[in-house]
């Protein structure tokens, strides 16, 4: 099975309340291989919640404990990120996934980027909380901006291989 950030998948489940519906993978969640997660939502934070952003660093650093995530309102969020990536990692194992295809830029789930820390919609190099995790886990990560029918193609066919091994 294949994790995908539920957002993509059209769920609404967005900070704001939306989502951010990916066709392509809308598309390729018929066939039956993605499982919609959202490590936010599984830490219980409401829907729609204060924008959070991580402060002075990145996922790998708040899971080192040395950084921390607030939301907007100057609440510390970074215990809801932790059991948010937590639970999207217990999923994976007990569902063998080894791919997750993750929502770029945010503090959960961004791959390459997130927001700076200021709320100021300025992005740094560096990736969410949940990604750090299943990396650190060995299971590879994209974002939804990696995606094409082709690469789509392959990681069906990859995961449909091992099923059957």
């Amino acid at each position: 099975m294949i994790l995908v950030s539920a957002c993509l998948l059209g769920h609404k489940v967005k900070f704001s309340g939306g989502a951010n519906t990916h066709d392509l993978l809308l598309k390729y969640n018929e066939r039956g291989r993605f499982i919609a997660v959202c490590p936010e939502c599984f830490a219980m934070l409401p829907v729609p919640r204060p924008a959070m952003e991580i402060q002075n660093g990145s996922g790998k650093k708040i899971l080192s404990g040395k950084a921390r995530a607030l939301d907007k309102n100057g609440m510390d969020t970074t215990q809801y990120l932790l059991t948010g990536a937590d639970k999207v990692l217990k999923i994976a194992e007990a569902y063998h996934a080894k791919v997750a295809i993750l929502k770029e830029g945010s503090p959960s789930c961004g791959v390459k980027k997130i927001h700076g820390g200021n709320f100021d919609g300025k992005k740094i190099k560096g990736q969410g909380v949940t990604t750090a995790l299943l990396m650190k886990n060995g299971i590879t990560v994209y974002s939804e901006k990696d995606m094409t029918v082709g690469r789509l193609e392959e990681l069906i066919a990859e995961d449909i291989k091992r099923d059957r091994i």
